[in-house]
């Protein structure tokens, strides 16, 4: 499902990544983890386009992205759903169209829309705070939004870069188990964090990179 072949990613004279190597199959929920700085965000960035490949090769299902063309990046973001650590959540617009926008952007028509965003929001168990403004919940409230948001399309990944981040360690368990639940259900789930209490326990395969490689791997 997703292949990294020894990729590297550079900035300027600074190594970000170094020959990573990993496969992650489908269905998979996998970890990666290491101290800030390691390079785990960029590595997620690699993975939907908004970063570019220095060496090596990654495939995303069908797509070879270190060499796809410009026309077809917007389809590969369509299998991919992102989950942000800070969010990035519309402040100005409900929860509802917060949700409904990863689908508006693909022409799908309204009552589609009403009855995606209905089970997106219900999954997450917001279903009750659809006119709501995003800013008026809290911070684990606006998280679940976001995940909403990742899965509404029903994408083949979901990608989550330190989903718990600004969360308080109770709230934080709460999304995890929530996307492990997404997990099982059948798409296939990335989680960068630096917080080993995250997944210890979760019986999940986790990567460690450290001084840009992949390190370790192990079983949470």
């Amino acid at each position: 499902m997703i292949v990294f072949d020894n990729v590297s990613k550079f900035y300027d004279y600074h190594t970000v990544l170094r020959s990573v190597s990993f496969t992650v199959e489908k269905g998979e929920m996998i970890f990666i983890t290491g101290p800030s700085g390691a390079g785990k965000s960029t590595l997620m960035k690699l993975i939907y386009k908004a970063e570019d490949a220095d060496e090596g090769e990654i495939t995303i299902g069908k797509y070879n992205v270190t060499s796809i063309k410009p026309s077809d990046i917007p389809y590969l973001r369509r299998n991919i759903g992102i989950v942000f650590q800070d969010f990035k959540l519309l402040r100005g617009s409900t929860v509802y169209d917060n949700v409904a926008l990863a689908l508006r952007i693909r022409g799908i028509n309204e009552k589609e829309i009403r009855q995606r965003v209905s089970e997106a929001l219900k999954k997450v168990n917001l279903r009750h705070v659809s006119d709501s403004n995003p800013k008026s919940l809290s911070g684990g409230e606006q998280q679940r939004i976001v995940i909403a948001r990742a899965i509404v399309a029903d994408p083949q990944v979901i990608l989550a870069d330190e989903p718990t981040g600004n969360l308080d360690p109770n709230t934080a368990i709460d999304i995890i188990n929530l996307l492990r639940d997404i997990n099982i259900n059948g798409s296939t789930i990335i989680v960068a964090t630096h917080n080993r209490e995250l997944f210890r326990g979760t019986g999940k395969r986790v990567l460690k990179i450290d001084s840009n490689r992949i390190v370790k791997e192990e079983q949470g």
